[in-house]
């Protein structure tokens, strides 16, 4: 792979790791938020034993287990561009030395 390439692929890279790590925080903040509707939720249904409010609850839980699948897939992507990123590097400086 030429130089000009790789150093395309790795400007291209750090783009996109910048843009992921700016997601995970917006994603962090919702997921505090949908975690603790969910908490609520939880007390609510077990205070008032209704039916309706179970359900609330199952529904407050599945945006929040939702959300951190999410967060999960962000810090995976972030992990493989990381990882892709130093191969780059690595073929980089194998060139110049």
């Amino acid at each position: 792979m030429s130089r000009w390439l790789v150093e395309k692929r790795l400007s291209q890279s750090a783009e996109r790791i910048k843009q992921l790590r700016a997601e995970l925080v917006v994603v962090d903040e919702q997921l505090l938020f949908l975690a603790d509707a969910a908490d609520e939720a939880r007390l609510r249904a077990l205070v008032s034993e209704t039916p309706l409010a179970d359900k609330e609850h199952r529904e407050a839980q599945k945006h929040a287990e939702a959300m951190g699948r999410r967060r999960a897939e962000i810090v995976t992507s972030i992990d493989d561009l990381v990882r892709t990123q130093d191969e780059l590097l690595d073929r980089l400086m194998g060139e110049t030395g």
